[in-house]
């Protein structure tokens, strides 16, 4: 149910600004390449806020980092000197711990049902924590498909036994490859060509259109269909920016990003898919393990971390109906 003040947005969200209006400018930045999902979403909310509000309100879109790495735009939001940004979801972690369920694995089964599920009450109430941290959620992007590439073929959990392997340190996922026996290497992700190279680590984890852009294809004989996590991205606007927006530029803000992120979704969705034929072509093995003896394996690990997570079982449950939904 929409509360007085969505009903109120969405009633002004065409509406048009006073042609005296002053010109409203805002930066948005994000960490992934100009031919990525993020991009589409910011270059196409900053098309759509343009065309609605008559050229009134500019979003200047700055990717690849350019106005620093996913904490560094969180803490400037935070405080106001950042106005929007998009980030993935465990960067977030830190800030808000609730957010440390999607770190579990196997909580998604499949890309679309991940995405179906955070645009649903479940992801509502994500973006409700945000405010009490002076951000602003304005929806997620499509969550993006974490699997393993590496030096040998994966074709279950066992053969991750004694790998070392480069994973993002959170419990969630640290605790999730021990189950499998693999070492969960630190490792930036910056230093994971190389490595590879090198024979340092013997794979990492990433989605498919990272792994390609990345040009891992260089470095990795396999890509394993492993789908152990699905990461969220979120695009955020910071509190101090937004209560500064009249109703009217709020709605069309709004509504603008709802669209682009729908757009967004879609073409992760087409990327991904393109990404698996280019690997393919680019001579790189496609790997499809037999994923449920992995899920009951991982799942050993569950009750420890939900423990530590605030809300952390009713929040599973949660998901677990929606998913049914």
């Amino acid at each position: 149910m929409k509360t007085i003040l969505q009903a109120s947005l969405t009633a002004i969200a065409f509406a048009v600004l006073p042609v005296h209006a002053q010109t409203l400018e805002l930066n948005v930045g994000h960490t992934l390449a100009p031919d990525s999902h993020y991009q589409v979403a910011t270059t196409r909310m900053a098309e759509l806020a343009a065309k609605k509000s008559n050229g009134q309100i500019k979003i200047n879109v700055f990717p690849q980092s350019q106005l620093g790495g996913e904490v560094k735009m969180i803490q400037a939001a935070r405080t106001g000197g950042l106005d929007m940004f998009i980030t993935a979801q465990a960067p977030l972690v830190n800030t808000v711990k609730a957010y440390s369920l999607f770190d579990m694995p196997y909580l998604f089964d499949s890309v679309d049902q991940a995405n179906k599920v955070l645009s649903g009450p479940v992801g509502k109430e994500f973006l409700d924590m945000l405010p009490k941290y002076n951000l602003v959620g304005l929806g997620f992007l499509s969550v993006m498909e974490r699997n393993v590439f590496s030096s040998k073929p994966i074709n279950s959990g066992a053969d991750m036994a004694g790998m070392k392997l480069r994973v993002m340190q959170s419990p969630g996922y640290v605790k999730a490859y021990e189950s499998f026996g693999a070492q969960p290497t630190p490792m930036a992700y910056g230093d994971v060509y190389m490595s590879l190279q090198q024979g340092v680590v013997d794979g990492a984890d990433t989605s498919p259109d990272q792994f390609v852009m990345d040009k891992f294809v260089e470095v990795s004989k396999f890509y394993n269909l492993t789908k152990v996590h699905y990461l969220p991205a979120l695009l955020i606007v910071s509190k101090p920016k937004w209560d500064k927006l009249t109703p009217q530029q709020q709605a069309i803000v709004k509504s603008s990003a709802d669209e682009a992120l729908a757009d967004s979704r879609a073409y992760y969705k087409k990327s991904y898919a393109d990404s698996i034929e280019r690997m393919k072509k680019a001579g790189v093995t496609v790997v499809e393990p037999n994923l449920a003896p992995m899920k009951q394996t991982s799942s050993k690990v569950d009750a420890d971390l939900l423990a530590n997570i605030p809300d952390g079982k009713k929040l599973y449950d949660k998901v677990q109906a929606a998913k049914k939904g």
